[in-house]
């Protein structure tokens, strides 16, 4: 490791115990960005690197609410709101037992890089708590939901700051959250994004992080003159995320093979075609059940407890969750023939499957760059909401694809090397920081 990086990492380390994924994303970062703060010295006088690796402000709340059996149960909710040099603060809630404070900080410091790329108008932020909604009834749901906006609502605002939809929150729980701001405020504003389309949300927003990623992928392989058709291509995840890349790939002529949860991943070598995914989405979205239950229906292979990366595939998306892929998995990627990593989850590799990815030069796609889509749709929700103005299922499609080209764009300016290779980590990291850290710059001290 580069010294400079060492001594920055110490100190970060010293700073934030304990918060291991918070210094596995500040790590990747800075050792893009050491050499080229190095090469740029006003942004070294300003410590704007040392200042974005602080967050702004860091909210930590109790939520107590109550159960069906009428038993008090207490949960800790949070809100990292990292940096709003360039925006509102803007970036998802999580509800998910994992939740702490180390997680949210390493996705609150990577969204502040991908709201940058997207080129809209927004800071980085995150939030959520360590409350899980799976085997919770609606009204269990509704009543934490509620609790937790009675804290949140007095930090958050459409000027201020505009949390989404994260793992464990999706439209049912968007919608409770957004109920109880109305009633605590008594304003209807666009405060947060994901919602129902009946009231104020966005067409695409639902589509928009599994189209993105799939855009991104078919622009990183067009610099190799390939394309998404007649590719097999192995997708983790069965939520929001992969259920439309796989609908995505589908319709540009890829083949999708796998599907995953929690409990292990189905394998189906004749493809997850329309009528296939419909099932999935009614499963995951209605049924809320298990991706097994896909095998037994269609008599394919179920492998529990495994992820799918041993399947040989040309496009890998990894759209579940951090550091499902690591170093052994990347190279049996590489050794299967893939040409093309896209990450639809944030920060999916680990380090040391990063490394493999980078050192085969095969195209691999960081989240912070290729999964932004969803996170852009929700700035172009954010602007509908100011314009009072829905825009049509096209054109908001159309955008986020500009939106997708313009980050691609962005990451092979800042990313190609002298041999030609396009380092998309260089890329995303330093594009999106010089955006932000000017930002910083010309506003002082703040």
């Amino acid at each position: 490791m580069d010294p400079r990086v060492q001594q920055f990492m110490a100190m970060i380390k010293a700073r934030n115990p304990g918060e291991n994924e918070f210094h596995q994303a500040v790590q990747e970062v800075s050792e893009s960005l050491i050499p080229f703060i190095e090469d740029n010295p006003k942004y070294k006088h300003a410590k704007i690197l040392e200042r974005i690796a602080e967050p702004e402000r860091t909210i930590i709340f109790r939520v107590p609410w109550l159960d069906d059996k009428g038993d008090i149960q207490i949960n800790r909710g949070f809100r990292i709101e990292m940096n709003s040099a360039i925006g509102p603060y803007k970036g998802g809630l999580r509800f998910h037992p994992t939740v702490n404070l180390g997680i949210l900080k390493f996705l609150a410091f990577e969204q502040v890089f991908k709201n940058s790329l997207t080129t809209l108008p927004m800071g980085g932020g995150k939030g959520g708590s360590d409350f899980d909604p799976k085997g919770k009834s609606d009204n269990e749901v509704m009543r934490f939901c509620q609790s937790f906006m009675t804290e949140l609502f007095r930090h958050i605002g459409a000027d201020t700051d505009v949390p989404a939809g994260d793992i464990g929150v999706g439209g049912r729980e968007i919608g409770f959250l957004f109920g109880q701001y109305k009633r605590l405020k008594n304003e209807f504003t666009g405060v947060l994004t994901g919602k129902g389309i009946e009231w104020g949300g966005s067409l695409i927003r639902p589509e928009a992080t599994g189209y993105g990623v799939t855009y991104f992928a078919a622009e990183m392989l067009s610099t190799r003159d390939e394309c998404i058709k007649g590719k097999t291509v192995c997708i983790s995840g069965s939520g929001n995320v992969a259920q439309y890349a796989t609908e995505k790939v589908t319709q540009l002529g890829g083949k999708v093979v796998t599907s995953s949860d929690s409990n292990g991943f189905v394998y189906d070598p004749d493809g997850i075609d329309p009528e296939k995914l419909k099932f999935i989405m009614e499963l995951k979205n209605v049924k809320r059940g298990r991706i097994k239950e896909y095998a037994d229906k269609y008599h394919v292979e179920y492998f529990e407890g495994k992820t799918p990366w041993g399947i040989k595939c040309d496009i890998a998306m990894p759209n579940a969750t951090q550091n499902e892929i690591d170093e052994e998995d990347a190279k049996i990627l590489v050794k299967n023939g893939c040409i093309c990593v896209a990450e639809g989850a944030n920060m999916p590799s680990t380090p040391g499957a990063v490394e493999v990815f980078l050192k085969a030069k095969i195209l691999y796609g960081p989240g912070k760059a290729a999964n932004a889509g969803g996170v852009a749709t929700s700035g172009l929700e954010m602007t509908q909401n100011s314009m009072r103005l829905p825009w049509s299922r096209e054109e908001v499609d159309e955008r986020l694809h500009t939106i997708m080209k313009n980050i691609h764009a962005t990451c092979v300016k800042f990313g190609t090397g002298d041999d030609g290779f396009i380092n998309y980590v260089n890329g995303a990291n330093i594009g999106g920081f010089v955006k932000v850290a000017n930002a910083m710059i010309a506003q002082g001290l703040v």
